[in-house]
């Protein structure tokens, strides 16, 4: 299995600049292969050749035959990994089974995060070592914090710079021993601030997280007054370079509250149960319709899933997911009544009875119940 630990790393000055150097070289590689494929790609068009259409070989053979010499002291394995995720990215767009993967596109140096990868790096004495080209003195390793464990074969090392700060991913290969079976089963049915199981209610936005965000909203208002004002020079200005500072600390602090708590009760069902039922939801869907798509974003659901199916798959326990079309909601546990028409409850609960968000009737035997309660029922139900 493959474990990633993410590190917050400590440069000194002449690292500092190395990393930096990376980082903008990393974006120069992945233009220059996106701008020299999609050439590739024109001419194969305009010839009619297939044989000259581009691939991850062609790109990388032709960027590396024509590297100039301050490329040289940068690391080689650098181009050669950006043209490789250029490929993985092209694979992607013309994918069928990926419906919502974009074309890939310039990176620009003004984006937030700008970062790099390595295959060639080592953990020393506790620090991370980077590849050294040839012809440079000044070198030295890393210090980082946040490592649980060090042990295991170290991959592909991704690292980004955010906000003057560095931070970098590393992936182990290590052996991750079985869970002993319990012999329990439970449902998960997510919802917007809260997620419902057997055993009670989880909050995923906590009080102290909502103070997070009003913060956030006013340095939002902040930025945008100054746009209103400034127009493009807005940017350029410190206090607008220090106000999105600000914005973005408070950003990772609220993702790394969320997160923690994710990780938690995630590790909580995989320690209690052998087998954990969830709706497949289709969340980029649900975003779009504008109904609490503010609360379905901050509530991550596709988080959630992803770190609830890889704990699953190292423990091994079964992660069963319910049909989208499966009516866990307006479906009744006890008689098997399913709503339809007029009757289904939706996000503003049903207009035609009178109903809530968070109430359940059902309409064949009366019976009324709590809706997510009622929800985590059906999706129990489909566990053998």
């Amino acid at each position: 299995m493959i474990r990633v630990q993410k590190v917050r790393l400590y440069p000194n000055k002449a690292m500092k600049k190395v990393l930096d150097k990376l980082c903008d070289y990393r974006r120069y590689c992945w233009n220059q292969g996106l701008a020299l494929w999609n050439d590739m790609y024109d001419v194969s068009l305009i010839l009619n050749d297939k044989r000259l259409k581009p691939s991850e070989r062609k790109v990388r053979d032709e960027l590396v035959a024509n590297k100039e010499d301050w490329q040289y002291q940068l690391s080689a394995r650098c181009l050669q990994l950006a043209v490789s995720d250029l490929g993985k990215a092209w694979s992607n767009f013309f994918n069928k089974s990926i419906p919502d993967w974009g074309k890939p596109k310039f990176k620009s140096k003004k984006a937030p995060r700008q970062g790099f990868k390595t295959d060639r790096a080592k953990i020393v004495n506790g620090k991370l070592r980077l590849d050294k080209p040839q012809g440079i003195t000044e070198w030295f390793d890393i210090k980082f914090k946040g490592a649980k464990s060090l042990e295991g074969d170290l991959k592909v090392v991704s690292i980004y710079r955010e906000n003057s700060q560095y931070w970098a991913c590393l992936p182990f290969e290590v052996e991750i021993a079985k869970k002993a079976k319990t012999g329990n089963k439970t449902a998960i049915d997510v919802n917007v601030g809260h997620f419902n199981y057997t055993k009670g209610k989880v909050n995923t936005l906590p009080d102290h997280l909502k103070k997070l965000y009003k913060r956030i909203k006013h340095y939002q208002r902040q930025l945008a007054k100054k746009r209103v004002v400034n127009g493009r020079q807005a940017a350029t200005s410190n206090n607008y370079v220090k106000t999105r500072a600000k914005l973005q600390r408070y950003y990772r602090k609220a993702v790394n509250i969320q997160h923690d708590l994710i990780q938690k009760f995630t590790t909580q069902l995989v320690d209690d149960c052998d087998k954990i039922a969830i709706e497949d939801l289709d969340v980029k869907s649900m975003q779009m319709t504008h109904v609490a798509s503010k609360g379905l974003q901050r509530s991550l659901f596709g988080y959630f899933r992803q770190v609830l199916a890889y704990k699953c798959s190292w423990y091994g326990k079964e992660l069963i997911l319910a049909d989208r079309l499966y009516p866990s909601t307006q479906r009744y546990a006890n008689c098997g009544y399913i709503k339809k028409g007029g009757e289904k409850v939706g996000l503003m609960g049903n207009i035609k009875h009178g109903t809530k968000h968070n109430e359940y009737v059902c309409y064949e035997c009366g019976y009324q119940a709590d809706r997510d309660e009622n929800a985590v029922a059906n999706l129990l139900a489909l566990i053998e």
